[in-house]
């Protein structure tokens, strides 16, 4: 009797002990997280590159505080190559801010020499058809980032939509979620509503729903992230899910480190 206990007693440890344990896939596995460069304002790109390679963040798109407009293609390369060292991808970069006609051709040189077939870009309107010709031109994509209620131009997806009229000409928009709800829209119906349009995505939590509303450390804001996680699950976005964490400039990581780590747990 007394073995068939302790036999019992065993097999429920092994049971406990196994049942604790991740088996195979993640939910986090089926997105790319990544950071946007903007959070990292206040830092070199050798920092930067530290902290993300620390918490396991293989994208970053980048800024051109780190990497001027008119750097070199030798330029470019040795800072893939440092990025690369750390485990990163600069998958993109941006936002750039086109006011001219030779600021257009000025930040689709700069993205052809890097090598993306996207960046962030926010150009005046009236510059939009030849940036639509450049698109066609290069067969660079432009994803046009959302500011949100402060005047800036496209304040969200609408506006782009607005104003390309045709998904297929290839400017859609890097649609920043935290600016959304601070328009006052549904994140997750306007993922699914817009999802054509839809090449990039900056996220983050705010403290409120309107103008108001500042960038928190996710998990600590107003926005429930899981209707936000199944409208993406139902889309298939295969895109980056890039955190832009606006607080803090001269200490950000431990509020992106505490965000991503929260946008894991969602993610699962």
């Amino acid at each position: 009797m007394k073995k068939l206990f302790l036999a019992a007693v065993c097999a429920l440890f092994a049971f406990t002990a196994k049942a604790q344990l991740v088996n195979g896939h993640r939910g986090s596995d089926d997105f790319k997280i990544g950071v946007a460069g903007y959070s990292y304002r206040s830092y070199s790109i050798d920092q930067t590159l530290e902290y993300l390679e620390s918490i396991g963040v293989k994208y970053l798109s980048i800024k051109d505080f780190w990497l001027p407009l008119d750097a070199s293609k030798e330029e470019m390369d040795a800072f893939k190559a440092k990025c690369k060292s750390h485990g990163v991808d600069g998958y993109t970069l941006g936002p750039i801010y086109m006011k001219s006609v030779a600021e257009v051709d000025r930040a689709f040189a700069y993205a052809d020499r890097y090598g993306v077939k996207m960046f962030i870009g926010v150009p005046d309107y009236e510059l939009l058809d030849y940036v639509i010709a450049k698109v066609k031109a290069t067969g660079i994509r432009v994803a046009i980032h959302t500011h949100g209620p402060d005047g800036a131009a496209f304040p969200d997806i609408r506006t782009v939509v607005e104003k390309v009229k045709d998904p297929s000409l290839g400017v859609g928009c890097c649609m920043d979620l935290g600016h959304t709800i601070r328009m006052g829209y549904n994140v997750a119906k306007d993922i699914v509503k817009y999802k054509d349009w839809i090449y990039d995505i900056h996220i983050k939590d705010e403290t409120a729903p309107n103008k108001e509303g500042q960038t928190w450390e996710m998990g600590r804001g107003i926005i429930d992230f899981k209707p936000i996680v199944k409208a993406l699950r139902k889309i298939h976005y295969k895109g980056v899910l890039s955190m832009e964490f606006e607080k803090n400039g001269d200490n950000p990581h431990p509020g992106v480190a505490e965000s991503i780590g929260y946008l894991r747990g969602v993610l699962e």
